[in-house]
């Protein structure tokens, strides 16, 4: 079991706050006629919650975990094909990553070791430095992001433009690599986590629990205040004091009108 980090508080605080106040955005052409894909969230505003520096030798670490999984992926499709038994979901998912998508995570990963974790490179940058088709980088990142080796977030930019409200223009996704605990079973044993000692494992469950209860009483505003820091955090800090006070009025309303029922019955009984 995991411990609930700074990292996870923060992703936890911006997904808490941004779906309560923002709809999903669904491709259709905005009013002013830019289209902005599904759940496309506006450049400059989440990354500082989104991207991490890689630890040293991170890259390297992740780029050889998923040659191996690729290793396990031939095998799997090797055992599909002769039909020596059937693939669980997890190693179907496995069975597709493919040459072409370990070279385009090699790319994301050469670009998070360079930029600090800030990786946002669009599909005609990849398909030049992978020497691979449009196409071809489309479904590697779905493949990678599917098995869990990417997190993927797309973004627009506003635009300032002649003519009445805003207008948005779809930008680069933002990437952050991860290790999957689905292809840690086909690592070598080096490469796997050392298992924690009992007492540490139940230290950090005791540590998630409470940190997850402490976190659910606390205010939007509060929340936000602190597990973001930075520009980031003081607009979602304004943003959580708005769903707060909704919140709050909303409460009131229903609670007067409960009291005026409860008002209403007590005449008519004494009546």
């Amino acid at each position: 079991m995991a411990t609930i980090t700074i990292g996870d508080a923060a992703l936890k605080a911006f997904g808490r706050l941004a779906c309560k106040h923002s709809p999903a955005r669904s491709g259709a052409p905005h009013r002013t006629h830019a289209r902005v894909l599904r759940d496309s969230i506006e450049a400059g505003t989440f990354e500082e919650v989104f991207w991490t520096a890689p630890a040293k030798g991170e890259t390297d670490r992740l780029l050889h975990a998923a040659r191996k999984t690729l290793d396990a992926a031939r095998r799997l499709r090797r055992d599909a094909r002769s039909g020596e038994r059937t693939l669980t979901a997890v190693e179907r998912g496995i069975a597709k990553l493919t040459g072409s998508a370990v070279r385009v995570f090699e790319e994301i990963l050469t670009l998070a070791r360079l930029n600090q974790g800030r990786v946002y490179p669009s599909y005609d940058y990849l398909a030049e430095a992978t020497g691979l088709g449009r196409a071809t980088v489309g479904r590697a990142l779905a493949i990678l992001e599917a098995i869990g080796f990417l997190v993927r977030q797309r973004r627009f930019n506003r635009v300032k433009s002649e003519g009445p409200g805003p207008r948005y223009v779809q930008t680069s996704n933002a990437y952050r690599p991860l290790l999957p605990g689905s292809v840690r079973s086909y690592l070598p044993r080096w490469m796997r986590p050392a298992p924690l000692p009992d007492d540490a494992v139940q230290h950090h469950v005791d540590h998630a629990v409470q940190t997850a209860a402490m976190l659910d009483t606390l205010s939007c505003r509060e929340l936000a205040q602190i597990t973001v820091d930075g520009q980031l955090g003081k607009i979602l800090a304004k943003l959580g004091e708005a769903i707060d006070r909704t919140e709050r009025e909303a409460q009131n309303g229903s609670k007067r009108l409960t009291d005026s029922i409860n008002m209403g019955n007590n005449q008519t009984r004494f009546t």
